[in-house]
């Protein structure tokens, strides 16, 4: 019996499209941003959703459980994600 192991590619926050979403499995920031974003509700294995992306390369509107976070994209791209388990759920763009 052969096994076959599919490699998953992880990606970062900023390569979301509204209604989708991911799950955390990494924050690549400094000491002081990993706690702020901990704060926020960004923690591995948390189900993130990108709700709208703003113009002009502005800020990103993200929903993790009930809260919904507003994050500059340079502090986006440090949450690394990896495709979700459930697909069930989805946010609808605004």
């Amino acid at each position: 019996m052969i096994f076959i192991r599919r490699r998953v590619m992880n990606y970062a926050l900023t390569q979301l499209s509204p209604g989708q979403g991911a799950c955390i499995a990494a924050l690549h920031a400094a000491e002081a941003l990993q706690h702020r974003l901990a704060a926020l509700g960004f923690r591995i294995g948390k189900r993130i959703t990108m709700v709208r992306r703003a113009a002009f390369d502005g800020p990103l509107h993200v929903r993790i459980d009930q809260t919904d976070i507003i994050i500059r994209r340079v502090d986006a791209a440090c949450v690394e994600l990896r495709p979700a388990t459930d697909t069930h759920s989805s946010v609808a763009a605004s």
